[in-house]
């Protein structure tokens, strides 16, 4: 019945408290504007640590309906950690990896990367990245918001991750940190300091492709 009440409201905000859902001009000119709710339509909430709850729409506000319900995090968080691709494809998969359920990603520099960010660009862009996340959240009706970190060093995050490199063994259910390299692949260095290897299938991918198929694998074993 919840999943149900998620699915067909009006609209899904991500909130800093479900109990005063208070929203920005931004946020209210989105919800009734945009998406056009209209007064008594149900919206929900959350807080993107777990928590929801229904609210009913009023004049350029929302009023709470419904109890709290927390959705707890799984036992073993997901994690996809990836170099850095091209133009707008960061954003493309934290979108997608958002929507699917992932709860952290991590953004690499590996030492084949070609794209490298320094700090000033690493912090806007990361800025942005959590606003295309809290975005796919309210679109996925998800209640968490994945944690975005770098960029780090691959060789710093390799030791704790599975690398996808092709001929390895497949990814399995034991794995819920996999690491994807950059186009030009992984260094020897590199792949040295994995915890260990998988393959995410018998092509060669794309960065945001192996992203997602290694992410979409992941989640369903963890269900």
């Amino acid at each position: 019945m919840t999943s149900e009440v998620l699915r067909g409201a009006a609209a899904h905000v991500l909130v800093d408290d479900v109990d005063v859902p208070a929203l920005s001009d931004a946020e209210l000119h989105h919800v009734f504007r945009v998406l056009r709710v209209r007064p008594g339509e149900t919206v929900t909430v959350t807080d993107g640590v777990g928590h929801w709850r229904a609210c009913r729409a009023g004049d350029d506000a929302l009023e709470t309906i419904g109890e709290v319900h927390e959705t707890f995090r799984r036992r073993r968080p997901l994690t996809v950690a990836c170099a850095i691709p091209k133009q707008d494809r960061p954003e493309w998969i934290v979108q997608k990896l958002t929507e699917l359920g992932v709860d952290r990603i991590v953004l690499l520099q590996a030492e084949r990367s070609v794209v490298r960010w320094s700090a000033d660009r690493a912090e806007r862009h990361v800025a942005k990245l959590r606003r295309v996340a809290a975005e796919a959240l309210q679109q996925s009706r998800g209640v968490w918001l994945p944690e975005i970190a770098g960029p780090l060093p691959a060789i710093d995050v390799l030791p704790t991750a599975a690398a996808a490199e092709p001929g390895a063994a497949p990814l399995g259910a034991d794995h819920t940190v996999v690491a994807i390299g950059p186009e030009g692949g992984w260094s020897r260095d590199e792949l040295a300091a994995a915890a260990t290897t998988v393959s995410i299938g018998a092509t060669v991918l794309r960065v945001e492709t192996a992203a997602i198929v290694a992410a979409a694998r992941m989640v369903m074993h963890a269900e």
